[in-house]
């Protein structure tokens, strides 16, 4: 116990609470401040729990403690029957109480923390099932449990980036790596614009640029409302269709029912919940109140002491002792019509017991079946939502998964070539990027070696003769021709003949490689789509065979001799199943015909023996009554005269 004060007092001297208590400051404490102390430690990890308890009412503080000390999972040391001593300890400010939840407390205040924050949001809002059948509350806490999965996605992704331990080296090069290409794009933005401004009229081409980029923008603004728009119309068309099918499916329920199943049903229904009105409820109710006021009772009664408890465990024990005698006097009567009654009583009683577990599995089974229409329902209008079609069934549903097999097989090849040629894309980028860089690092080394040497701009110099000599390059070779042209004037007209031959020969050609081009073109289709039909058609016979090796085991099991290895026949256990759950159905029919047909006649011998009883219990009564007075005094006449001899 000294541990636990002195770990307490060390971690109340500390941040955040800086208390300067010392051992014994911390025991003298009053029942009040300690529940102050308490609450204050409540208020670190929950911040909703500042309050001042002097201005509390002891109840509120009570609840309001035991509510959250609920949430963070705290279980007080002992058993069950110790929750009231916990209690009373509680509102009283019990040391023995206190102590062990501020030691619980304190050594995992972080933990405690994170589950107060995290109780805010996760601690689920129950939904009375009979709310749960209106559609608008149904979807809004659907809503509700989805923003909850949400949450808990989130969260666990933040939990992740923390544990995942960014160093901050690597976030220094990642922003210094940004500040470079940041620099990078500035520099080519400029480059950018001294070549955009030698270009005539650039102000007017940037002005109409600006309203082309504007009118893009507005034009992907209408085209979203128009999606908007269009998504409205058809959640409302999904809406206005699933209403119809309610409304046909009532329809057809309607028009399925006869009078005479419906007045079945609805007497049924009548009889179960009048059971649940009349027996059920108010002995649930009952229960209830005899428990809280079991409750308040031990709430509004003081603190026991040692004493208090020493005599109440002598009522006990001289009760019990009463209840011995009573049970032995009983023995040693042994009368045979209280034997009977007792049997009778015991009868009365496992049916009752009986009746109300039955009752209990009618209401479980409602609701369950409740539950399961509920999620049927929002499973079909979700696949309607997704696609705007019924829920495929049968035959339509074995060719929607053929096709949609024979379409898997062609996206994961198609998917396969497109992922190679991003992976080819982006390492072609890359090169490009790291190439651009080198190049820009290389002429910025050559732009710095040239400051350093005294000869700035030597390179663009040098770029610029180049240029310049390439041009003089080509003016000559210009020359060069126009001198060949003069000199060859004569063979001109020779040169157009060819020139006209060969253009009839070439476009010749270009006619018939574009037609062998289509040729190879549609033969490599031809070639791709049976390909994909060879393998839709292979996976088809493997499944074929694994069906016809199935039917064939099925088929060798079920004509086989061995009783055993017929035994295991599918359809030896189906039917096996079937005559199971028939001869079942058979019983619990017969048993209900049986329980339907005794249950008045059992109602009204239970009623004439429960009168029975009382009018037994009333001769009892009379019996001690009457032996009581006998065993005062004896009155005997005598001589004419009466004398009492006691």
């Amino acid at each position: 116990m000294s541990d636990q004060i002195k770990f307490i007092v060390d971690n109340l001297n500390k941040e955040p609470f800086r208390k300067n208590y010392n051992l014994i400051t911390f025991d003298s404490l009053e029942p009040m401040q300690l529940l102050q102390v308490l609450n204050d430690v409540l208020a670190e990890i929950d911040p909703k729990q500042v309050v001042d308890i002097r201005e509390e009412m002891p109840e509120q503080t009570a609840k309001r403690m035991l509510s959250l000390l609920g949430i963070l999972k705290y279980k007080p040391p002992g058993n069950a029957a110790d929750m009231s001593t916990f209690r009373q300890g509680l509102v009283i400010g019990s040391k023995p109480v206190i102590y062990p939840v501020l030691h619980w407390l304190l050594q995992r205040t972080n933990e405690l923390k994170k589950r107060a924050y995290l109780a805010r949001f996760l601690i689920k809002l129950e939904v009375p099932s009979e709310f749960l059948q209106d559609e608008t509350v149904a979807d809004t806490n659907k809503q509700y449990e989805d923003l909850m999965e949400a949450f808990k996605t989130l969260h666990k992704e933040c939990e992740q980036l923390k544990i995942s331990g960014f160093s901050t080296a690597e976030i220094r090069r990642d922003i210094s790596a940004m500040e470079e290409e940041k620099d990078q794009l500035i520099k080519r933005v400029e480059r950018l614009k001294k070549r955009v401004e030698t270009v005539q009229n650039h102000q007017r081409m940037l002005k109409i640029a600006r309203q082309l980029r504007v009118e893009k923008e507005r034009e992907e603004f209408l085209a979203q409302q128009k999606q908007e728009q269009k998504n409205q119309l058809f959640h409302a068309v999904q809406r206005l269709q699933r209403i119809q099918n309610q409304l046909k499916s009532m329809r057809h329920a309607a028009a399925d029912a006869t009078p005479e199943s419906l007045m079945k049903r609805l007497e049924e229904e009548i009889k179960f919940n009048s059971y649940m009105v009349t027996e059920k409820f108010p002995k649930e109710l009952e229960n209830k109140k005899k428990e809280l006021h079991f409750l308040q009772k031990v709430v509004s009664e003081p603190a026991m002491g040692h004493s208090d408890l020493l005599e109440l465990e002598s009522k006990i024990n001289e009760i019990n002792t009463q209840i011995n005698q009573l049970i032995e006097k009983k023995m040693m009567r042994n009368e045979p019509i209280e034997g009977k009654l007792s049997l009778y009583r015991q009868q009365a009683s496992i049916i009752s017991r009986k009746k109300e577990a039955k009752a209990e599995e009618l209401q479980e089974a409602k609701e369950k079946l409740a539950n399961l229409e509920r999620e049927v329902s929002v499973k079909t209008s979700q696949t309607r939502e997704y696609d705007g079609t019924e829920v495929l069934k049968g035959d339509e549903f074995k060719r929607y998964v053929s096709k949609l097999r024979s379409k898997s097989t062609v996206f994961k090849k198609k998917h396969q070539i497109i992922a190679e040629f991003k992976a080819e894309f982006g390492l072609l980028q890359r090169t490009e990027e790291l190439l651009k860089q080198r190049h820009e690092n290389i002429q910025h080394q050559l732009q710095t070696i040239e400051e350093k040497r005294g000869i700035s701009g030597y390179s663009y110099t040098q770029e610029e003769l180049e240029r310049v000599s390439a041009l003089k390059s080509e003016v000559d070779e210009m020359k060069g021709r126009t001198l060949d042209d003069m000199s060859e004037m004569e063979l001109t007209q020779e040169c157009d003949e060819k020139k006209s031959q060969y253009d009839s020969c070439a476009a010749g050609l270009e006619s018939n490689r574009s037609k062998l081009e289509q040729e190879v073109r549609g033969l490599r289709e031809e070639c791709l789509q049976e390909e994909s039909r060879y393998h839709y058609i292979n996976c088809m016979i493997k499944n074929l065979e694994v069906q016809l090796r199935r039917a064939t085991d099925e088929m060798k099991a079920y004509v086989s001799s061995d009783q055993q290895e017929k035994r295991k026949a599918i359809r030896e256990q189906y039917t096996k199943n079937i005559a199971e759950q028939e001869n079942l159905g058979k019983k619990l029919r017969e048993k209900q015909k049986a329980v339907r047909e005794s249950h008045g006649p059992n109602m009204k011998q239970a009623k004439m023996w429960h009168d029975f009883e009382q009018l037994m219990e009333c001769k009892k009564q009379c019996f001690l009554k009457q032996q009581t007075q006998t065993s005062i005094g004896q009155v005997i006449q005598e001589g004419g005269e009466d004398r009492l001899i006691l």
